[in-house]
């Protein structure tokens, strides 16, 4: 199965954007050769920019919070799991205080180092970072791996409190859903909202279709059209029924 998550509203936009990057920072800091450590770079680069939005930390940090209190609220409940509603409440607290422990603005110690601001700088630009365009780049690049992977593990560790509160909502916000079958006729799926205040919607089809779902909502409808996949230009709607599995998450 193939999974497509489709966010609502922009806080989700940017904590699933979040996600994805610093995956990818973890694939290639692992590798070894020079290029797979400069595509670590560059992604932290982008790690950089999307959590440099003023109000991010404060928008994890209340929403730990909140869900620390509403699962707390099930304690004593006897139709609930006591060991693992204590684990997922540790968890939380946990998150909450390394993230709250951040100081200063997200990923200063970035913005200050000068060398850095400077090869992301050349970045921007394309092919920017030849070695004639960057020759203290060129000789970094250079270095035995452990040397540049040292570096590159000190500079994203000190980010690693936002990836972890990040993957601590959408966990949550995952889990907060139940999966109900659907089926697009013709290619084609609408439901109305009717006042539902999902932040999320996930679908998951099988890996075999040679469809692609394109997914619209406001907070009104949501509209789901099932394109075959192609080279054209225009995509094309699939002229056949798909059943799948969708899911409304909101936390």
């Amino acid at each position: 199965m193939i999974t497509y998550e489709y966010p609502l509203i922009e806080r989700i936009r940017t904590l699933l954007r979040l996600e994805d990057l610093f995956d990818r920072a973890s694939h290639f800091l692992h590798k070894t050769e020079a290029p797979e450590h400069h595509v670590a770079l560059l992604t932290l680069f982008e790690i950089l920019e999307v959590a440099g939005r003023a109000d991010l930390k404060s928008d994890l940090l209340q929403e730990l919070e909140r869900q620390k209190q509403m699962i707390s609220s099930f304690r004593n409940n006897p139709e609930v799991n006591q060991e693992a509603l204590a684990e997922i409440v540790h968890e939380i607290e946990a998150t909450y205080a390394a993230l709250h422990g951040m100081t200063g603005k997200v990923g200063h110690h970035l913005r200050e180092n000068e060398w850095l601001m400077s090869v992301r700088q050349r970045t921007n630009i394309p092919g920017g970072a030849c070695e004639f365009d960057l020759p203290s780049y060129h000789y970094w690049l250079n270095q035995p791996s452990e040397e540049r992977l040292a570096m590159l593990l000190n500079w994203v560790t000190q980010l690693l409190p936002i990836r972890d509160a990040t993957q601590m909502v959408l966990k949550l916000l995952r889990e907060s859903g139940k999966p109900m079958v659907a089926q697009a006729q013709g290619g084609t799926f609408q439901q109305m909202l009717s006042g539902r205040s999902a932040q999320m919607v996930r679908l998951r089809v099988p890996q075999t279709l040679l469809c692609v779902p394109e997914i619209s909502a406001n907070k009104y409808a949501l509209n789901i059209r099932f394109t075959v996949v192609s080279e054209e230009a225009r995509p094309r709607t699939c002229d056949t029924d798909i059943e799948f599995e969708l899911t409304f998450c909101s936390l």
